[in-house]
């Protein structure tokens, strides 16, 4: 999906409700028009929110020498993006 399906649903929603006179049978051209415009731009608003949201992993690791001491290693990180 993405930005694209969103955009091209909202271009088609007003191009319905402002350009065309089509009678379709059974739905109001103005009513399907602006269901259009609507879920487009819930698709988009859902896009944005999923590209935008942040991945934070962390992972550690323990390692024991011959000693007996142990030494203790933290990674984090933030990935940008969707996540999977």
């Amino acid at each position: 999906m993405g930005y694209g399906l969103g955009i091209i649903l909202i271009v088609v929603g007003l191009v319905l409700i402002y350009a065309l006179e089509v009678e379709i049978p059974g739905v109001g051209q103005e009513t399907l028009g602006w269901i259009l415009v609507a879920a487009g731009a819930v698709l988009v608003v859902i896009t944005a929110v999923q590209l935008n949201a942040r991945r934070r992993s962390a992972t550690s690791a323990t390692t024991t020498h011959g000693d007996g001491s142990q030494t203790r290693q933290e990674r984090r990180s933030d990935l940008d993006g969707p996540a999977l």
